[in-house]
């Protein structure tokens, strides 16, 4: 099913909308890193996987397998090009790259190796790498489903995806015996699904450091009217009209004040964030946002509106509630300093709701406790410890009766040596 044919209900409209802000962030050469979680059946993977309908196509210098920008090649066979010499190449549009990474991938598939077509040729031999998927993803998309069964099965892939995500753009090496280290950017995209409440959990749980270079974590969830079951069920949308309208803003046009950076490094500080990426998140999130809404500046609504996807899955729902209360304040031009005191945020910001015990953890606990009942004895063994314990006679002192095996008697006093004869104490002892 078509992208625009999918059924934009309540519980999954917030994936759309940042599916829609991440293509418009990549083709303004800027990734933005998109995690969506959910229970199996929501259509997440489907969703993701349809939306490749959106990504308009790129130019590329013609033929380059690594999509050289031609403006700004990359690659080691062009990027010291000039633009007579890319000129007389040519360039050609090719559909903007959307490839996917399966958990049974090689490094060597995923970041490249030698090329053996080129190395067996018996008219002209040559070691040439042949670049994996990533190196052929550059300017578009990659898509990673169950990323978390991924990053506890496969950590060697785990620490490839924290090179690309961990700057933007990425950075990609490339190693093999004989030849020369290729180091080079790319401008990947990365869109990933997982079900956080199976094995092995949530991202976040499993490898909180990959989990922290996603930009978005959307929740997806079920469907909660009749109306919008049934028109899955139907296959109809409403929305058809919607996507084929679908265009692509200028990020460069959307300004971010001085004072909502403010804000922003205001909110770092005196929440604790941990990483410098949460906020780095938050202000795109909030062009993107203006972008959308075709308008040419940030405001606070789009940082607020950007809070709960960029933080959910690096900070407490408590700091969320917290953030959130402090920015309707200032929203609501109360007279509160940018630089609050931890006693002010606290005065301002209402108690804590109690956390609800997830099903995922509920399941953690309740393995962690199977594993443990080997430990521990038997119901039988127990069973006949209690009795023994609540018979009377056991408590009392028995007294051994003594048997004629049990008296010893006293040892014979030993022979000095200076007494025995020579011949005595140097004999062999008889065997017995």
């Amino acid at each position: 099913m078509q992208y625009h044919q999918l059924i934009r209900h309540n519980g999954i409209e917030p994936l759309f909308h940042a599916i829609e802000m991440s293509v418009i962030a990549a083709c303004n050469h800027l990734p933005f890193h998109l995690h969506a979680e959910g229970l199996r059946g929501t259509g997440k993977t489907t969703a993701l996987r349809a939306a490749h309908a959106l990504l308009p196509p790129i130019e590329r210098i013609k033929g380059c397998i690594y999509n050289c920008d031609p403006k700004n090649p990359h690659c080691p066979q062009h990027k010291n090009l000039t633009q007579e010499e890319i000129a007389t190449i040519g360039t050609e549009f090719v559909p903007r790259p959307f490839l996917e990474i399966s958990h049974s991938a090689k490094i060597a598939s995923v970041v490249g190796s030698i090329d053996l077509s080129k190395l067996v040729n018996s008219e002209n031999s040559t070691a040439a790498l042949l670049p994996g998927t990533i190196p052929q993803a550059h300017r578009g998309i990659i898509f990673v489903d169950e990323i978390n069964r991924l990053a506890d099965t496969s950590p060697e892939l785990a620490d490839i995806l924290l090179d690309v995500m961990g700057t933007k753009p990425g950075r990609i090496q490339i190693e093999e015996a004989g030849l020369p280290i290729v180091e080079m950017p790319v401008e990947i995209s990365i869109w990933a699904a997982s079900n956080p409440d199976e094995e092995p959990g949530r991202l976040a749980d499993v490898r909180r450091q990959l989990s922290d270079r996603f930009d978005l974590t959307i929740p997806v969830k079920q469907p909660s009217d009749v109306t919008s079951v049934q028109r899955i069920l139907n296959q109809t949308s409403p929305d058809t009209e919607l996507f084929q309208t679908f265009s692509i803003p200028k990020l460069d046009n959307i300004s971010f004040r001085d004072d909502l950076q403010q804000i922003l490094a205001t909110i770092y500080v005196q929440f604790n964030l941990e990483s410098i990426r949460s906020i780095q998140a938050i202000e795109t999130a909030s062009r993107l946002e203006a972008a959308i809404s075709q308008r040419n500046t940030a405001q606070i609504d789009d940082i607020i509106k950007a809070i709960l996807p960029t933080l959910s899955h690096r900070v407490s729902t408590q700091t969320i509630e917290q953030i959130l209360h402090y920015l309707d304040l200032i929203k609501s031009h109360q007279e509160i300093p940018f630089s609050l005191s931890a006693g002010v945020i606290a005065e301002h910001t209402p108690k804590p709701t109690i956390k609800k015990f997830s099903l995922s953890r509920l399941q953690q606990f309740l393995k962690q406790l199977i594993k443990l009942l080997p430990k521990f004895p038997s119901m039988s063994a127990l069973t006949a410890n209690t009795k023994r314990n609540e018979d009377p006679s056991h408590h009392q002192p028995q007294l051994k009766t003594s048997t004629k095996e049990d008296i010893i008697s006293p040892p014979k006093i030993a022979t000095p040596l200076s007494e025995l004869k020579e011949a005595d104490w140097l004999q062999k002892p008889e065997e017995k």
